[in-house]
């Protein structure tokens, strides 16, 4: 078979050809690029493999190319990368790898194309397409990955259980490839992730996270949780969420199962946000709910708490998983701590003082928190979702209507600390903290207007009954 390429990938790739041929090399494109023009699928990234030095293959084509692009060189992995016209290429020499039993950095030898494509993580992966001049194009497939990729299966091109105990990172990329392209894994590279599993503890959070993040980020990331909890991956790398899984039977009174729900509610969400954070709050807004199910013989199953409780692990789960601790997190706290606020309000008489509180609680991020909460829909009666859904519309058109009213999205105090010591000429105190607690609620009740003049009206008030005097 002979793979097809644009006018201007062709030109490109010929001159990397050319050039291999000028050092008497061997030169392959490899990998995703191949696999995902097949699937007709954009790329920006090729991976050349040559029959020599990646090194020297990617500074002699450096100085060939207008304008010369700045080379990176990683003398230490044998590897060179550059950038040409919006186009991240890699070169490396053909190599051969072997690895032991506690670690999945490879030890690396010069090796053949075989040697090289034996190497790949999936037969999908290891197509090679030639770019010799007596046979440009030709696609080298010892593994059939043609074949896989039109019946759209991911399978290891040797044996896999050595593939995942030479380098358990591939198990993670396994899920990932089937969860973002809609492919299914072959039974037997889906056993051998169930059998490996607990190799993955040699592989760094960084890189685990970096694979869960792609899972997040796919078209339908259901699919990539469902293997991870079915193989056992989940229960090692995220065992909150896998202790979601489960209904419990009490008097004849069954909960939902709250990590299917989860899978759903991101489902539903991803539909609606490309947003990695956002997900990440979909995934996380039930995650405390284990911990506190309590059965009432009136009420039933409860769940009281659970967002608060919830909101207090984010930073230890994004801790262990090496996520960013700064405003994302910040962030994931927020949605999860009040994903239910909107849900309560829908239920009961909307006041312009609820409306008021949630507003200034969510800020900027309120839009966000309504997608979440629409998400956390997930009911199989119709009526049911059509009742919630006009119930949100209803909150929706509240916020809008307090929020021209009252602009209390990210609001600031119009009356600052500040404000307050150097009127009563007062230093750091619970008097200044009260009086500001005091005029925030007021705002908030509606009691006053959000602008300084009431504010500053209410506060001389406010104070006299601690017994302050304006200085």
């Amino acid at each position: 078979m002979i793979f097809s390429i644009d006018s201007e990938e062709q030109e490109l790739l010929e001159l990397i050809g050319d050039t291999a041929r000028s050092l008497d090399y061997d030169a392959y494109v490899v990998g995703g690029f191949v696999r995902d023009r097949l699937l007709g699928r954009d790329s920006k990234d090729l991976d050349i493999v040559c029959l020599g030095s990646g090194v020297k293959l990617a500074e002699e084509l450096a100085k060939r190319l207008t304008p010369r692009p700045r080379l990176v060189v990683y003398r230490r992995f044998g590897t060179a990368c550059l950038k040409h016209e919006g186009v991240e290429i890699e070169f490396v020499g053909a190599r051969k790898e072997s690895y032991r039993s506690d670690s999945r950095k490879p030890i690396v030898e010069e090796g053949s194309l075989e040697d090289d494509q034996n190497r790949r993580d999936f037969t999908i992966n290891a197509l090679a397409v030639s770019l010799q001049s007596q046979d440009f194009g030709r696609i080298n497939d010892p593994f059939d990955g043609l074949q896989d990729l039109h019946d759209r299966v991911i399978r290891t091109p040797l044996e896999p259980g050595r593939t995942f105990s030479d380098d358990p990172l591939r198990m993670l990329r396994a899920i990932r490839f089937a969860t973002q392209l809609g492919f299914r894994i072959d039974d037997g590279t889906l056993r051998a992730i169930s059998k490996y599993k607990s190799r993955i503890h040699i592989v760094s959070k960084e890189r685990i996270t970096t694979e869960l993040n792609k899972i997040i980020l796919s078209p339908i990331p259901s699919i990539g949780f469902g293997h991870l909890f079915d193989t056992g991956l989940l229960k090692i790398i995220l065992p909150e969420m896998a202790k979601l899984q489960g209904i419990e039977v009490k008097n004849g009174r069954a909960h939902k199962d709250n990590f299917y729900h989860t899978l759903e509610v991101l489902d539903n969400l991803a539909f609606r946000s490309e947003d990695l954070w956002l997900r990440w709050s979909a995934v996380l807004h039930d995650i405390a709910k284990p911990a506190t199910k309590r059965y009432h013989p009136q009420q039933g199953w409860t769940f009281h708490g659970h967002e608060a409780l919830g909101a207090s692990w984010v930073q230890k789960i994004f801790r262990r998983l090496r996520l960013p601790l700064d405003t994302k997190m910040k962030y994931v706290e927020k949605m999860v701590r009040l994903h239910q606020r909107p849900i309560c309000l829908s239920r009961e008489e909307i006041t312009d003082s609820a409306i008021r509180r949630l507003l200034f609680d969510a800020g900027d991020d309120i839009d966000d928190l309504m997608l979440l909460c629409e998400s956390d829909i997930t009911s199989k009666n119709r009526d049911k979702v059509e009742r919630y859904l006009e119930n949100y519309q209803l909150v929706r058109q509240k916020l809008k209507e307090v929020e021209e009213k009252d602009n209390l999205r990210n609001w600031q105090p119009p009356i600052s600390g500040e404000d307050i010591m150097k009127t009563f000429s007062l230093k750091p105190s619970k008097e200044v903290g009260m009086l500001k607690d005091a005029i925030r609620e007021a705002i908030l009740d509606g009691v006053i207007a959000n602008e300084r003049d009431s504010a500053w009206t209410f506060m001389l008030e406010k104070a006299k009954e601690f017994g302050l005097e304006p200085a």
